[in-house]
């Protein structure tokens, strides 16, 4: 982490888990462990349906509320979608685009990923964009050409003075709820390559700026080195923020 230049973003992606109720139990507790935390900036991202009861839950903290995907345009006959403005009126701030699961399960493109990182910062919201390999891309050494074109094609059209609001999330997709983990090294040095990428589109200033997420089974036992790391800012967590205790570990380990 390095706060000199940018923030430290802890962001929880509870996927397709918890109704309402257990929404707000969760909230609570998570509140009773990490409302207070000074040093990062805290997400939860939440299953559509359980936006409205997560913004009321944590509205009394500095804990921001977050949805896991969004449609590019404002409205229009695109059943099931949920567009940036309805978000935004709920009091979203966060969303989570380009995840490997939406890429892999429901088709979504780089186009895709592109249209809606501007939609949500047009909209005022600031999106996590996801990126990543695959284990047979790494395995055949092409992993930072991949990461380095899904950035370039999330960041098309993006305005410099956006991009402050953009977090990328990188997550390697082999290590996706496998309990597998990138090292401590591999995750800065592919942090360090997204923040060159983004050096050579925006300049030096911009790219510093950018707060560089690591998404990929982190969790209470290896955060702490993970968030050692010079060009890791913070991370995108799965399973293990379903557990509030976890949770809040991960958080306590991005607050030192």
């Amino acid at each position: 982490m390095n706060r000199k230049y940018r923030k430290t973003v802890i962001a929880a992606n509870w996927k397709m888990n918890k109704d309402a109720d257990e929404t707000k139990a969760c909230a609570e507790e998570i509140k009773s462990l990490v409302g207070r935390v000074r040093w990062c900036d805290i997400v939860v991202c939440v299953p559509s349906v359980d936006i409205a009861a997560a913004v009321k839950a944590f509205r009394d903290c500095r804990i921001s509320v977050g949805a896991q995907n969004v449609f590019y345009e404002p409205s229009g006959a695109y059943t099931g979608e949920v567009s940036v403005p309805m978000l935004k009126s709920l009091g979203v701030k966060y969303v989570i685009v380009g995840h490997s699961e939406r890429r892999k399960y429901f088709g979504e493109t780089d186009e895709d990923v592109s249209k809606k990182v501007r939609a949500v910062l047009e909209g005022g919201m600031s999106p996590i964009v996801c990126v990543g390999e695959e284990l047979a891309q790494r395995q055949a050494g092409v992993e930072q050409e991949i990461v380095a074109a899904q950035v370039k094609l999330a960041l098309q059209g993006v305005e410099p003075a956006n991009l402050r609001r953009v977090i990328i999330a990188y997550e390697p997709i082999w290590a996706i709820g496998t309990g597998l983990t990138a090292t401590p090294e591999e995750a800065n040095r592919m942090g360090e390559h997204i923040r060159t990428v983004i050096r050579k589109m925006y300049g030096a200033r911009v790219a510093r700026s950018v707060t560089i997420q690591y998404g990929g089974s982190m969790n209470e036992n290896n955060a702490a080195e993970l968030l050692a790391q010079p060009d890791v800012d913070g991370g995108l967590i799965g399973g293990a923020s379903l557990d509030a205790k976890k949770f809040a570990a991960i958080v306590e380990a991005a607050n030192q």
